[in-house]
């Protein structure tokens, strides 16, 4: 047994050995990770390059205003007192992505949109009895004087798609001009005061309301969502400085939750496990008594099999193997539950020590409750920067131009050109018809660098994670290093360094940035491959391969797994690297190594401890957000006058409700981190140190009883008892 036990314990590396010269994490260091460090060094420079190329060759106004068949900018320029883009004839449009981005029709920039139905006919009918016609109501492209034409000419430039033929009231979304109200235009006769004229295009053809509500029904809902979101800006403008009132309440609740922890957090997991257990009794009861008044019941003893699948739950709760099937396995974790709390009580006896000594800890060095703040603003600028250089990337491209066909009867020669390259200065329309023409499609890649956005975007992307993982291994790291710090002071408070904080944010900035930069670097790329996952899943969605299918949906599951595990074995790389010094890779596996020395340990405290954050989290979140849905419906008689005039109240608190959960979240995860820190420390200390005056325990008084250990005097023996196994 002693060599199985010696074999064990060498498979996951020798314990600790004690070390009288170790008081907390190592002052003196060196760098580690240098190669990576100078890798993460070049990529950012080569991340910010990308940014300036962006920068040199991006334009963002050519997505912010909308662009006519010459590639002109409405509202921009020359044109800037156009913004609105007019189409003539919007049915030719195949849909709203068409209408974003390359509609075969002509189409301008015009100063407002239609506000009323017109038709050219209309004015023809005016000159026909000697009436001067509207000039302004027509709209022409650029070269085309329509004022002072004669009939015969207006009928032509119509034809040649010189001139809209008709036009409906229109709305600005995005500058460009979209029917509004299409569900109540007229079907075929507008009535004026001249005569009936009906809506026709170029073509002759009756412009019926099911034709335009064909070609603009996707656009008729995102018109009407339009008011909704302008609503809700207003509502958002309106309470802005409430909704910031109630972060700072979660801030404050967060911060009071923290504080008290370190005595309703025995009370709380006890309470939780005894209130699980009673729930499963009482459903195995009930399990019970349904299955026996189901005996004399016709039906209720057929088998679930033979009933199949139906919607129709009742059908199930008419059975008695459905209500055996469920007692079973509430009786199965139900005794799972008793046989935890029978072997590792003291576990978790220990788990709910650390979470008390983290809340002391934090007390301690109040300053970690507000370090978050540097690396969420460092965070918001880099996510700010990315989306910066994503925009430029995205608006670098070039205009391109087709040759269009705007009559869609024309069956001549020409018409064949149709959606070949043109260039607009040297196309010449006199060899062709009239109604063929060199247009603007979309903005594209003709050159080396524009046919590699693609790939741009991808470093620009991966820059993000790496970043930002990076952003988030310092943190870890620092808080890490201040926590280490407060274990392994002897005397507490009396002995914890000046400034802890402060410390180990300067020894991980000086020492450690290579080592932070490969940790960080390993979850980058399992995220980029995530996200590759998710573009062929998005190719595949019409696919019919079902094997395809299935091997990508256990791809993702397995990266989402595997991410996870990096994180969680990084986060203790980090610990030890704030403790020791030491490179990535050896911190890492001196993490891994203690962790497996100690599993059922590590298995206890984690479990207890993410339950407890995440319970911390709903009760901050939910104290937040009960107080502001009784402040915003003005329940709260006495802050009645403060409380803004609102379309939908609901919207700051749903705010305020998301707002409190992130900023729980933020004070929770240096809580967490807390835990994570000591608990390492805390077995490391197991296995440095023995209780003697030479080498005591750094532990607190209340863990050591739970372990029964203490720190003996000089002369007094040890004594060993039942829990020095736990």
């Amino acid at each position: 047994m002693a060599k199985d036990n010696e074999g064990e314990e060498k498979k996951y590396g020798d314990p600790a050995k004690f070390d009288p010269e170790f008081k907390g994490p190592i002052e003196n260091r060196s760098c580690t990770d240098i190669i990576c460090c100078l890798l993460f060094i070049i990529f950012i420079a080569g991340f910010v390059a990308v940014g300036i190329l962006a920068w040199v060759h991006g334009d963002p106004k050519l997505l912010l205003y909308p662009t006519d068949s010459q590639g002109n900018l409405c509202g921009n320029g020359n044109y800037a007192t156009k913004p609105n883009l007019h189409f003539f004839n919007l049915l030719d449009c195949a849909g709203f992505a068409s209408v974003l981005d390359g509609c075969p029709t002509p189409q301008v920039c015009v100063t407002a949109c239609p506000t009323e139905y017109w038709a050219y006919a209309i004015e023809l009918a005016k000159m026909a009895v000697n009436t001067d016609p509207d000039w302004d109501k027509f709209i022409c492209t650029y070269d085309v004087n329509i004022t002072g034409s004669t009939a015969a000419q207006i009928e032509q430039y119509v034809k040649d798609q010189k001139c809209a033929a008709y036009t409906v009231p229109s709305k600005a979304y995005g500058g460009r001009c979209i029917p509004s109200l299409v569900e109540t235009i007229a079907n075929t006769v507008l009535t004026t005061d001249v005569s009936n004229t009906p809506l026709v295009d170029s073509s002759g053809n009756n412009v019926t309301n099911d034709r335009i509500s064909a070609g603009t029904a996707a656009l008729a809902l995102v018109l009407s969502a339009q008011e909704v979101v302008q609503e809700i800006f207003t509502d958002m403008v309106s309470s802005w400085y409430l909704i910031l009132g109630g972060l700072g309440a979660a801030m404050v609740v967060s911060f009071i939750y923290i504080v008290i922890m370190r005595w309703i957090a025995g009370v709380m997991v006890w309470f939780t496990i005894f209130a699980v257990i009673v729930l499963n009794i009482f459903g195995i009861y009930y399990c019970y008594t349904q299955y026996v008044a189901l005996e004399n019941v016709s039906g209720a003893d057929s088998s679930i099999y033979d009933v199949g699948f139906t919607t129709n739950l009742s059908t199930y709760t008419k059975l008695q193997d459905t209500w055996l099937g469920i007692g079973i396995a509430l009786s199965v974790i139900l005794l799972i539950i008793l046989l935890i709390l029978i072997f590792l009580r003291n576990r978790i006896r220990i788990a709910i020590a650390l979470i008390k000594e983290s809340s002391r800890a934090v007390s301690n060095i109040m300053s970690t409750l507000f370090f978050p703040l540097i690396p969420w603003i460092l965070q918001i600028v880099l996510f700010a920067y990315w989306g910066a250089v994503a925009l430029f990337l995205a608006s670098s491209g070039q205009a391109q131009y087709e040759v269009q066909d705007y009559n869609s009867t024309n069956t001549s020669t020409a018409s064949n050109m149709t959606g070949q390259s043109c260039t607009p200065t040297s196309f010449d329309t006199s060899a062709v018809s009239s109604t063929v023409q060199c247009a603007f499609v979309k903005y594209g890649a003709t050159s080396l660098y524009y046919q590699n956005l693609f790939y741009l975007q991808i470093f620009n992307l991966f820059g993000l994670f790496w970043v930002m993982n990076f952003i988030v291994a310092l943190g870890q790291c620092t808080l890490a290093g201040a926590f280490a710090s407060y274990y392994w002071a002897f005397t507490k408070p009396k002995d914890i360094p000046t400034f802890p904080l402060t410390a180990s944010f300067g020894r991980s900035l000086r020492y450690h940035l290579g080592s932070l930069a490969f940790g960080s670097f390993i979850i980058a790329v399992v995220q980029i491959i995530r996200v590759m996952l998710e573009y062929v899943d998005h190719k595949l969605k019409d696919s019919e391969n079902r094997a395809a299918k299935f091997l990508l949906k256990c791809l993702k599951c397995c990266f989402w797994c595997l991410e996870k595990l990096l994180k969680f074995l990084n986060k203790n790389a980090y610990i030890m690297i704030a403790i020791y010094g030491k490179n990535f890779c050896v911190s890492a596996k001196k993490a891994f190594f203690l962790i497996m020395r100690n599993i059922l340990r590590v298995a206890a405290v984690t479990s207890v401890t993410v339950f407890l954050m995440f319970l911390g989290k709903l009760v901050v979140t939910g104290i937040v957000g009960t107080l502001s849905f009784y402040f915003f419906t003005g329940k709260i008689t006495f802050a009645t006058a403060y409380v803004p005039n609102l379309k939908y109240y609901m919207v700051p608190i749903i705010v305020v409700v998301i707002g409190a959960y992130m900023v729980a979240a933020c004070f929770f995860s240096v809580y967490n981190m807390a835990v994570d820190t000591l608990f390492l420390c805390f077995l490391e200390d197991l296995e440095r140190n023995d209780g003697s005056p030479e080498k005591p325990y750094y532990m607190s008084k209340e863990l050591m009883s739970i372990l029964g250990k203490k720190n003996r005097k000089e002369g007094e023996k040890e004594k060993k008892g039942c829990c020095g196994c736990c």
